[in-house]
């Protein structure tokens, strides 16, 4: 899950927290770096400082807000006081956490906020004998647990949210890997490579076709349409 992350005191362990937990974390340090970063690409999430050293950012959630941008926004911020919080959550935000935060704690609000913006009542993906719970994380097959490793299960969701239709590469790219993680030109393709042998190894029911030149589509395999 692509997140932008917005602090100029980030510590390096929460990032790394957030990264295990499934998330992409772009991290800035301004609200100029901020904008140049949301125009660039596609969020699903902001994690907002309000004190940044070019302004406020609850100033710059409410502009976002008012130019009709809905991505959810977990506010993070010292000061914990009623009219604080009132002004946070008028100004458009999902949820808060007071400074310094748990990081076990951010990443189960942050799921939280995604299942009520996505306003997920079923948050299960099936696809052939494979269930995944995006919220927690899991993939089944067959009813027995499949541990991915978290860049593959990431490869895997987006495969899912669009299954059966073509996935161009760079969406991939775009939604997999942050602005600050270093990837080679094949580490694509390598991911892919690796996620086929878990879904081989597991009997999962569906295959990765590569579309050659334009990306990777999910589709099922004879075998499973032969138990329909």
């Amino acid at each position: 899950m692509r997140t932008l992350l917005v602090d100029a005191d980030l510590t390096h362990s929460v990032r790394g927290a957030l990264g295990e937990g499934g998330f992409a974390v772009d991290v800035v340090g301004t609200l100029e770096q901020a904008s140049s970063a949301f125009f660039s690409a596609s969020y699903e999430i902001l994690l907002l400082e309000l004190a940044l050293p070019d302004g406020n950012g609850l100033d710059w959630l409410r502009q976002l807000r008012n130019d009709g941008y809905s991505v959810p926004a977990v506010i993070m911020s010292s000061r914990d006081d009623l009219e604080k919080r009132i002004s946070i959550f008028n100004s458009g935000a999902d949820d808060f956490l007071r400074k310094p935060v748990s990081t076990d704690e951010l990443i189960a609000r942050m799921r939280a906020v995604l299942r009520r913006s996505t306003q997920m009542t079923c948050p299960i993906i099936v696809f052939g004998n494979l269930h995944f719970d995006p919220i927690g994380r899991q993939v089944s097959v067959a009813g027995h647990p499949l541990v991915i490793a978290r860049r593959e299960l990431c490869i895997l969701e987006h495969l899912l949210n669009r299954a059966g239709r073509i996935v161009p590469r760079a969406r991939l790219e775009d939604q997999i890997y942050s602005f600050n993680d270093e990837v080679s030109a094949n580490a694509l393709e390598a991911g892919i490579y690796r996620l086929r042998g878990y879904l081989s190894r597991s009997g999962a029911t569906l295959r990765i076709r590569t579309v050659r030149g334009i990306g990777y589509t999910l589709e099922l395999t004879d075998a499973s349409h032969s138990q329909i």
